[in-house]
């Protein structure tokens, strides 16, 4: 590494950064493995409604989202169309293993540990708040209309960011792959928590209450490990369909759900020692391919199809919201996660750990600025009835985190090559015939 130097350990100084434990480690790997196949085909979802919404066959595309299944439901709000099934329906699976991982970080994981957690939660709430400011600051400038977009660039789509960093960085610590999904996690839980207080529309308190009783259920059930698919799965459709009609927006059901279920596991085997693995995890290896593979690519085919085909390029350029969004989350998602890291390693007794160093925190921090899944759900929330700031809006979204994963790529790639060296010069020490297999990765 060449900006800095490996640092001694000192007494009560707290390494940021620092290895997990060998359990957390494989279940990351895990993680990281059905997020990136999930990234690679968000971006095949998302670059397939752009071509479409493009072409000559555009307005098909624009008839397939508007197309209305079940015209039957109006009475419990479910005449829904394709593309807010998508929205509502299918992202609740997501959410629902948001809930799942939230929970697991929170009792067994990273989280649990209050020093341990200060670093992603200061870096996430920095990292929303500075784009936030930068959104309001830009529409304020501009005459204002457009602030109730103001936490579209806040959010981070993991599955995106991942599939970048898996492309473009295989020898970067996996401290850095650590932050970036526990980052990502504490930044879907201020998510949710926005959407839940500041995009409600119509609230409706009785269905709220209502969805509290199959919610029950499905705790009852999961905590003793009840894991009927045939009784789950319809009492978790009832909790959505009265979510939704109580104009909470219908995904916080499936974090709801999700944190119903028990992460700790208990005994197991003929002697009753054998651990047998916790309930969440279980259930979020099951379902995150589900929601990684389908959902959320589902989701990004039916949002991301803007159509510029006549429209005035300089007006969108120099659009309050669309510069709002692409500062947003190109710039504000940077300083607001290296400048909170910062702040933290500055005023208290954490340091970086000695194998990382401010370049990759950099790298890291614009991937974080790929907010594409929740970003493009605030969007609909926030101009769903306009099309025009709707479209400006998905434009902006798509623009801000093509930047973010351009740079992202830029200064994680020369990092990777530094890495890539080390970790070279590292196998030939431990090799005994002296001859090093430059074929082969760390691990390998």
């Amino acid at each position: 590494m060449t900006d800095q130097n490996p640092r001694p350990e000192r007494r009560g100084v707290r390494r940021l950064f620092a290895r997990t434990s060998w359990p957390e480690a494989r279940f990351l790997a895990d993680v990281l493995r059905t997020e990136t196949v999930g990234g690679a085909l968000l971006l095949f979802g998302a670059v397939i409604a752009l071509v479409w919404a493009n072409s000559p066959w555009g307005d098909s595309y624009a008839e397939l989202g508007r197309w209305v299944p079940w015209s039957g439901g109006a009475a419990w709000h479910l005449d829904l169309d394709l593309a807010h099934w998508a929205a509502d329906g299918l992202l609740a699976i997501f959410f629902f293993v948001v809930g799942l991982e939230l929970k697991r970080e929170f009792v067994a994981g990273e989280l649990r540990d209050p020093r341990r957690a200060a670093l992603p939660v200061v870096a996430a709430v920095g990292g929303m708040v500075i784009p936030a400011l930068i959104f309001v600051g830009v529409n304020v400038a501009g005459g204002g209309d457009g602030l109730r977009g103001w936490a579209i660039p806040t959010a981070t789509d993991i599955a995106f960011a991942l599939a970048v960093l898996a492309v473009i960085g295989a020898y970067l610590p996996q401290g850095l792959r650590a932050f970036l999904l526990t980052l990502a996690v504490v930044d879907d839980l201020l998510a949710i928590t926005i959407i839940a207080i500041f995009y409600t529309d119509d609230f409706n308190l009785l269905p709220l209450l209502g969805a509290l009783v199959p919610i029950a259920l499905f705790g009852l059930l999961v905590q003793r490990r009840r894991t009927w698919w045939w009784a789950l799965i319809p009492l978790a459709a009832v909790a959505w369909t009265l979510v939704h009609s109580s104009g909470v927006h219908a995904t916080v059901a499936g974090v709801l759900l999700g944190f119903t279920v028990p992460v700790l596991a208990g005994k197991g085997g003929g002697d009753g020692r054998r651990p047998m693995p916790g309930l969440a995890e279980h259930l979020e290896r099951v379902w995150r391919p589900i929601s990684a593979g389908f959902a959320v690519p589902v989701f990004a085919f039916f949002a991301a199809g803007v159509s510029l085909r006549g429209a005035d390029l300089g007006a969108v350029v120099t659009d309050p919201i669309v510069l709002g969004v692409v500062l947003g989350l190109v710039v504000g998602k940077c300083v607001g996660i290296v400048g909170s890291t910062w702040l933290l390693a500055r005023f208290t007794r954490a340091s970086l750990d000695e194998d990382i160093t401010w370049s990759d925190l950099l790298g890291v921090s614009f991937l974080a600025g790929i907010g594409f899944t929740v970003s493009l759900l605030i969007g609909e929330l926030a101009f769903g009835s306009d099309a025009i700031e709707g479209d400006n809006v998905k434009a902006a979204v798509l623009a801000g985190s093509l930047i973010s994963a351009l740079l992202a790529t830029v200064v994680l790639r020369q990092r990777n090559k530094v890495y890539r060296a080390i970790a070279l010069k590292e196998q030939v020490d431990l090799n005994q015939d002296g001859v090093p297999d430059v074929y082969q990765k760390p691990g390998g």
